[in-house]
């Protein structure tokens, strides 16, 4: 017999079905358990496809004056947002305020793309891959080359010329390696706004969002913090992996090493399931508190890479060529993003709920003894 770890229930509760059950289900809980002077929301223009309002939710749990602060993010690639989401539910719930250790309080930042979860895109309004938009704008764009070799194939004109589009990515993967393809891809490029992983050509709102919550909340004014950013569909099927993308050798990568274990990868390394990056969060919060803070992305696995990119090629085709929501070959396609970043068995949420606590509960002792 199947041993209960987690109530159906309790696993319907923190996995609502879409972004605007999420959203309710933790401004209620913060609202009821934290208070109404603990909960803000950073408002977004556009609607969702049921014209529901979009917003970024804030919440701080613990003293206002704590001293070392454990961020936990959701919903930086907007459809990735079902895991996120429902750690951030769990921690409210099981985290009452008389059990965070002295001095450490929570902050927690929910749907930073709500645009993304509500419409089941990784990307937001313009088709900006947020973790691909943190760099110095001022600066000339950085070229990806590999990508533009790729850019017609990976988002072809029409379906037609889809069957001889994969075969040239194949190709590529047969004549340089699954490795370079994936950097090729995946690392960001800037040059092609309805490809994928388009990191933009400025700041996004939600980037800007973030740099008013560090603001706001004094982040660069604590003593230290910890962020866990919180993805999905890289690794194998319900693992969570710890990536940290701090500089080889830094102050960042040693804490993340002896607060989570000998289990964190770094891309730099070559040890991680993800390949290096151009333009990732974490950089803001390297820039912001330097030598203060130790981020950490934690990534839970779902399917294979191949399968992720035909998801991807897929929607942005669709967002390209087909905008009617309720189509169904639109359905079909979000179907299928839905499915490929959350997938929605009880076995999957276990898994994200069980890691989640563990990395929430060695991030707060990591903090208290350092």
């Amino acid at each position: 017999m199947k041993p209960v770890l987690f109530s159906s229930a309790y696993l319907t509760q923190c996995f609502p079905a879409d972004y605007a059950a999420a959203h309710a289900a933790f401004r209620d809980a913060s609202l009821e358990l934290l208070g109404s002077g603990a909960y803000r929301e950073f408002p977004f223009p556009e609607s969702g496809p049921d014209r529901e309002s979009l917003v970024t939710g804030v919440t701080w749990q613990g003293p206002v004056d704590a001293d070392k602060v454990l961020v936990l993010q959701s919903a930086t690639h907007g459809v990735e947002g079902f895991a996120g989401s429902a750690i951030q539910l769990d921690s409210l719930h099981s985290l009452t305020q008389e059990v965070l250790p002295s001095g450490c309080a929570i902050l927690y930042v929910h749907a930073l793309n709500p645009y993304g979860f509500a419409w089941l895109r990784r990307v937001n309004e313009l088709g900006v891959d947020l973790n691909r938009n943190f760099i110095d704008f001022d600066a000339p764009l950085p070229r990806n080359e590999d990508y533009q070799l790729l850019a017609g194939s990976l988002v072809p004109d029409s379906l037609q010329d889809w069957p001889q589009a994969t075969r040239a990515i194949d190709r590529f993967r047969d004549q340089y390696g699954q490795r370079v393809l994936e950097l090729a891809v995946t690392s960001g490029q800037y040059q092609y706004s309805e490809g994928l992983f388009y990191g933009g050509t400025s700041p996004s709102r939600s980037r800007l969002h973030l740099e008013e919550i560090i603001t706001d909340y004094e982040l660069e004014q604590r003593r230290l913090v910890a962020v866990i950013d919180i993805h999905t569909g890289l690794g194998p099927f319900g693992y969570g992996e710890v990536i940290c993308d701090h500089p080889p050798g830094t102050l960042g990568v040693q804490w993340a090493k002896e607060w989570y274990g000998d289990c964190v990868t770094e891309p730099a390394m070559g040890s991680s399931t993800s390949v290096p990056k151009t333009g990732l969060i974490d950089y803001l919060w390297h820039r912001r508190l330097e030598d203060r803070v130790c981020f950490v992305t934690l990534e839970f696995g779902t399917y294979s890479v191949d399968r992720m990119f035909d998801a991807l090629r897929r929607d942005h085709y669709m967002h390209r060529h087909v905008l009617e929501w309720s189509s169904a070959e639109m359905q079909k396609v979000k179907q299928a993003m839905r499915g490929f970043f959350y997938p929605a068995t009880a076995d999957w949420q276990e898994m994200v709920l069980m890691r989640g606590r563990q990395c929430v509960g060695q991030a707060l002792q990591g903090l208290c003894h350092e």
